[in-house]
């Protein structure tokens, strides 16, 4: 196949920032964690656990979401709640650009 072979629905290329925290939480749980910061996503970051390898598009109102955590990363409660209450420091407010 060729690249002229495939129907492309977006493609482009911009400059983000990429923050690196490992932490452990007052559970003793380690986070391995890269925190995409990006213009797409109306502000919410990317999150990737290294460790597991999940990554999701994550802003404040998905923290508030009731097991959103414990699916996407495959968390307990406990984990989960340690984690989100770490990533509402960091994650902020959603801002809607379009």
């Amino acid at each position: 196949m060729q690249l002229k072979d495939y129907d492309f629905m977006s493609d482009s290329t911009e400059e983000t920032s990429t923050r690196f925290i490992t932490l452990i939480t007052p559970g003793l749980k380690r986070f391995d964690l890269a925190i995409l910061t990006t213009n797409r996503f109306y502000g919410k970051k990317l999150v990737t656990d290294l460790q597991g390898g999940r990554t999701a598009i994550i802003g404040q109102d998905d923290l508030e979401e009731e097991g959103y955590l414990e699916h996407v990363f495959k968390l307990t409660e406990e984990e989960a709640s340690e984690l989100g209450a770490f990533l509402s420091l960091v994650v902020g407010e959603v801002n809607f650009t379009d």
